[in-house]
């Protein structure tokens, strides 16, 4: 299929798998982008795109970035996603999850799913009711597994603080003015670990009411979802969808640090380049986010505890500190400098 191969985002991905199933609505696709570490692991997205080349692109681009994040994470797995294409209503039925749960199981544990957006904890019960190939399923207390937001909170929360030592000098947020944009399980967990550490935060979601909820909880203020990328903070988070930081968004930026939970946020590589050109830390994402998937991971593979999935969090801010030095003596962007560690730990 030279169509395919030719995609701008397609990057020897060993496997691009279209699902279909007619009796109850299921259109999905799984990429695998590499298993030289182990099994493709990475969360299903379920979400309504405009066209179906748009939902290949992400199934694309996230699939890469989880065979980097689970390389640069440690972990005995390599890097595959899902995608559901879901209708303008969103809609999602048990037969839906279950012809999606055969589809997983068809692969043959090439492929492990877990939760992404637009999926929970009962969606993942009903998909592993078909395939022994689901992580992120609800777990006895202590136990590593589970809903993977709290511990992808965490490791960004730690992640940032390592950002805000880097380029500010300070070894606390205490006082530091954090911009989230999208405060969902991973970025509402954020905002309240920060404020627990009192910064200052500047909170916004397409769900305004959500925003203004958690604003009213944590004493933060608010702007409109379009603006929070142009506040001037001494940190921007984007904790929402990807491909936010383009060559207009980081023009208008008023930050000099950008650290977040979301996935795949620079538009395309350059934009790694545009962000160092203007003086701007980055943390580069699949790094600073990979708690959830290292918490999930060591449930499927019966791994460790809760206690030591924890332990493995500590270490995402020593990773950040090794690209950010090596970016310092080579003069690469910190961007390019992770994609070429995760490369070489992936074999390629």
């Amino acid at each position: 299929m030279p169509a395919l191969w030719n995609l701008p985002d397609f990057d020897a991905h060993e496997g691009v798998h279209f699902f279909s199933d007619p009796a109850s609505g299921l259109r999905a696709i799984v990429a695998i982008h590499s298993t030289h570490l182990g099994p493709a692991a990475g969360g299903t997205r379920f979400w309504h795109y405009a066209d179906g080349n748009l939902a290949l692109t992400d199934a694309l681009r996230l699939s890469r970035g989880m065979s980097f994040k689970n390389a640069m994470a440690g972990l005995p797995v390599g890097g595959g996603k899902g995608v559901i294409l879901a209708d303008e209503a969103r809609t999602k039925t048990p037969e839906m999850l279950a012809a999606f749960g055969r589809a997983v199981e068809s692969l043959g544990g090439r492929y492990v799913t877990a939760e992404d957006v637009g999926m929970g904890e009962a969606d993942l019960v009903a998909i592993g009711r078909e395939t022994r190939h689901v992580s992120g399923l609800p777990v006895d207390e202590g136990h590593a597994g589970g809903d993977p937001g709290p511990s992808t909170a965490m490791g960004v929360f730690l992640g940032v603080k390592a950002a805000i030592r880097q380029a500010l000098g300070k070894d606390s947020a205490e006082n530091v003015h954090v911009a989230i944009q999208g405060v969902g399980s991973v970025g509402g967990g954020l905002a309240r670990l920060l404020a627990g550490e009192g910064a200052r935060l500047t909170l916004a979601d397409v769900d305004m009411g959500r925003a203004a909820n958690l604003a009213g909880e944590l004493s933060a203020t608010t702007v409109a979802a379009a603006d929070i990328l142009t506040t001037e903070a001494d940190v921007i988070s984007p904790c929402a969808l990807g491909a936010i930081l383009t060559a207009d968004s980081i023009a208008a930026l008023r930050a000099p640090i950008v650290a977040g939970g979301a996935n795949n946020q620079l538009a395309t590589p350059e934009d790694g380049d545009r962000l160092h050109a203007r003086g701007i830390l980055y943390a580069p994402d699949y790094v600073i986010n990979a708690g959830g998937i290292i918490n999930v991971t060591l449930e499927y593979l019966g791994q460790g505890d809760r206690a030591e999935v924890e332990a493995r969090l500590t270490q995402i801010p020593g990773r950040l500190e090794t690209i950010w030095a090596d970016s310092a003596s080579s003069g690469e962007t910190a961007a390019r400098v992770a994609d070429r560690m995760a490369m070489a730990l992936i074999g390629r």
